[in-house]
């Protein structure tokens, strides 16, 4: 019995909605998967759940309860009484914490992207030289992204590399905030995004929190400067890009004085050009020491919504203060 086949049996079996250690247990009292030697079968099954939910998988479904995320199968929705579960969610008392800091959400993004097959780095403008230059702000992206484009073929890869290796790749810049609440902010925030992407295929504007009462003016200057906007998550599987950005060809000037001045781009651009040349039987190694390069992200639920309880950052959209 596969891993996703015992968690279906228990969930058919039992009628309720179960936190990822809860599936766990049941699986354990009917000796389901013989772990053997596995360190961590928890994570296992709770990286299964998330999978099921990000795939849109139509049998399983989840709620958010007291204890994390409870799972269910989808055809017992009607005979659970979910309200229940996010009642007595809500009515526990959350102490005032320390808010979440910027780069706190650096790892979310991270993970979103790497579900879409984007690779990204976090650049510290900081160490820079001459960062404490203030217009150094202007100039940095706070993470760069790259989207290699993967034909079927590997013949046909060769060839589009080797015609033009600027095509078998689009560079992606993003500038990430943790709110946007007011006109002022947007343009500040969206100025800084077109500054900081002139170089890049494509530039997005990332928060965590944004004013819904802003969608009209977001779209006005999407419309005419092209920045992307993405809404993040606490589940970063469930951020949004809320409008799309314009393609641009890449500034290569701009990219040299970065590549010049922040040593963490110049090795992630350098990584980006050994990627592209690398033969056919080396490219599974070149793109491992890529992937350990590049900023890391959530392998389960589990991590994400552990991480999230430590740096106090909400995980449902409608506990956002906005």
């Amino acid at each position: 019995m596969t891993i996703k086949e015992a968690i279906l049996k228990v969930l058919e079996d039992n009628i309720g909605s179960f936190t990822y250690l809860e599936v766990l247990k049941m699986i354990d009292e009917k000796n389901y998967i013989d772990w053997g030697n596995a360190k961590t079968p928890s994570d296992t099954i709770g990286a299964q759940l998330g999978h099921f939910i990000r795939q849109n998988d139509s049998r399983v479904k989840r709620v958010k309860g007291k204890k994390g995320f409870e799972y269910y199968l989808a055809k017992y929705e009607s005979e659970l009484n979910l309200s229940e579960v996010v009642e007595k969610e809500s009515l526990i008392k959350k102490p005032a914490s320390k808010k979440y800091q910027e780069r706190d959400l650096h790892k979310l993004l991270s993970s979103y992207l790497k579900s879409q097959n984007i690779y990204s780095k976090t650049i510290f403008h900081e160490k820079s030289a001459n960062s404490k230059d203030d217009h150094q702000k202007w100039i940095h992206p706070d993470m760069l992204g790259i989207d290699f484009l993967n034909l079927k073929n590997s013949s046909s890869n060769a060839l589009l590399k080797v015609i033009n290796k600027a095509d078998a790749f689009n560079l992606i810049s993003y500038e990430l905030k943790r709110e946007i609440k007011s006109d002022y902010e947007l343009k500040k925030c969206f100025f800084q995004a077109v500054s900081n992407s002139s170089w890049a295929n494509y530039g997005y504007l990332v928060a965590f929190e944004i004013s819904k009462n802003l969608m009209n003016e977001m779209e006005r200057l999407n419309q005419s400067f092209g920045i992307g906007i993405i809404e993040l998550n606490g589940n970063p599987y469930e951020s949004k890009i809320l409008f799309q950005p314009t393609y641009k060809e890449l500034d290569f000037k701009t990219i040299d004085k970065l590549c010049e001045i922040n040593t963490e781009f110049e090795k992630f651009i350098g990584q980006t050009e050994t990627m592209l040349i690398a033969p056919e039987k080396y490219v599974e190694g070149t793109k491992k020491e890529f992937e350990s390069f590049c900023d890391d992200y959530f392998k389960t639920d589990s991590e994400i919504e552990k991480y999230c309880k430590e740096k106090n950052i909400p995980l449902e959209e409608e506990e956002k203060t906005v």
